[in-house]
């Protein structure tokens, strides 16, 4: 679904070690995974990005844990969105507005043209943190899935605002891609709207997002001028849209608050499912196991199937230490929604804990499956590495370690596990081949590593005397 390169190249780069992220969750962000979610914003960015003459296939979308209102585009066609932007949307059109206008960021190269690239808050982060920065991968995190730890650097560093020329540009733009797939541009004006008043604040005071898009009477003004003009001005969401929208709320509230605020959100007496979603996600973070079940299995009961309301009950059983019971749920959402990499992942890791050989090998087959799709899955590469111990396959088993330490960055782990595997794998063989590869990558930026420490060499001069 993602741009692989690019995908891998930003895992590595945004990424840190376990124990930074660890020792100062108040300050850390996350890159979060959840197939429902970025299922629900592919659909939504796609036509979009159709319609702004860019493949789909070439820009990454990347949900950050962020409870502040902010979105933002860097260099290499990616477009991050903050957890806040999507919970203070109040529907979908508003959404899909602030995505179209980070498209026409995009699709009008304003980061090329801007310095904003080399001197965002991520190449900040870069300078700060290093290269080396190890990306993380918790299978059983956040919202059931990838989480990948930020540094305190990435949280704390803003992005340059863009020109005030450079934002008109880029709504007109987003006007024109909403016109262009039948759908109002109303939402950005109302999301405009809703925080107008952040223009008169100070900049410490503003939300992120309007820090980096500096915000204007003239421009919402000269928006909506532009969309009146479209004859799909007074087109709304359908009741599906919305539906899908809350629902993708109520997950992320459920796993990103405190239980207690979820339940005075979403009350008992609140019978709807978006409620009963949240409440089953916050029982289950409560250590309530029974009624974790109860709101989850009543989901299923009226729609089974709902592929995310099985895997969501298998991530439950499976945290809940259930593990074995986690299977049938984790096996019945993969069978609801076939070739899914994080599906695959949640009923292999399952079948790890079973004693029986067929379902090592059964989850072994998962995780090959998983890996074809997302080939830097540094989870997915552990739990294959696993597995394959559990069988007695040593050299293999060698081999995903190395994998799993190439896709972190860790390229000394890399390296050594790659060359243990290579000692033991049969020569010619693809694995051997592919370890020979990754002693080869990690051996030449290992070298530019001890280079760059040494930093430049003195300027030498020959005197000669006359």
């Amino acid at each position: 679904m993602l741009n692989r390169s690019l995908k891998s190249l930003f895992a590595i780069v945004l990424a840190m070690i376990v124990s930074i992220m660890h020792a100062a969750p108040a300050f850390a962000q996350s890159l979060l995974r959840d197939t429902e979610i970025e299922e629900t914003m592919q659909d939504y960015t796609t036509p979009i990005l159709r319609a702004a003459g860019l493949s789909p296939s070439a820009v990454d979308i990347y949900l950050v844990n962020d409870p502040s209102l902010n979105a933002f585009v860097t260099r290499g066609q990616n477009i991050f969105l903050h957890s806040g932007i999507i919970l203070q949307s109040d529907t979908p059109n508003q959404l899909k507005g602030v995505i179209a206008h980070e498209a026409g960021h995009i699709a009008g190269g304003h980061i090329v043209r801007s310095d904003y690239g080399n001197r965002s808050a991520y190449g900040a982060m870069l300078i700060a943190a290093g290269v080396g920065l190890a990306a993380i991968l918790a299978g059983e995190g956040s919202a059931g899935a990838l989480i990948l730890g930020g540094s305190q650097q990435f949280g704390a560093i803003e992005a340059l605002a863009y020109s005030r020329v450079n934002e008109s540009a880029a709504d007109q733009y987003a006007a024109q891609y909403m016109e262009a797939t039948g759908q109002s541009g109303q939402g950005l004006i109302d999301f405009f709207d809703r925080f107008r008043a952040q223009e008169v604040l100070s900049n410490a005071r503003r939300y992120p997002y309007f820090r980096g898009h500096p915000l204007s009477s003239d421009r919402i003004d000269a928006l909506r001028e532009r969309v009146e003009e479209s004859k799909f001005t007074h087109v709304k969401d359908t009741n599906d849209e919305q539906h899908r929208l809350e629902m993708a709320k109520a997950k992320l509230r459920g796993f990103l608050e405190g239980p207690q605020v979820v339940f005075s959100k979403y009350p008992p007496d609140d019978q709807s499912q978006p409620a009963r979603y949240a409440r089953s996600v916050a029982h289950f973070r409560a250590a309530d196991l029974r009624n974790a079940i109860r709101e989850i299995d009543s989901l299923i009961a009226e729609e089974p199937e709902n592929p995310y309301f099985h895997e969501l009950k298998a991530q439950i059983l499976y945290e809940s230490g259930q593990r074995e019971k986690a299977i049938e749920p984790a096996r019945k959402a993969l069978e609801l929604k076939p070739d899914a990499p994080l599906l695959e992942i949640a009923l292999a890791q399952s079948f790890l804990e079973t004693s029986d050989r067929n379902s090592v090998n059964e989850a072994i087959d998962l995780l090959k499956s998983a890996l074809t799709v997302e080939q830097d899955n540094s989870y997915a590469w552990y739990t294959l590495s696993r597995a394959y111990g559990e069988l007695g396959q040593d050299a293999l088993a060698k081999y995903a370690v190395a994998e799993q330490a190439y896709a972190v960055g860790d390229l000394q782990r890399a390296r050594s596990f790659a060359q243990r595997a290579q000692d033991d794998l049969v020569r010619g063989d693809p694995q051997w081949r592919r370890a020979s590869d990754i002693i080869v990558v990690s051996d030449a930026q290992l070298a530019k590593k001890r280079s760059r420490r040494r930093g430049p060499k003195p300027l030498t001069f020959n005197v000669t005397a006359n």
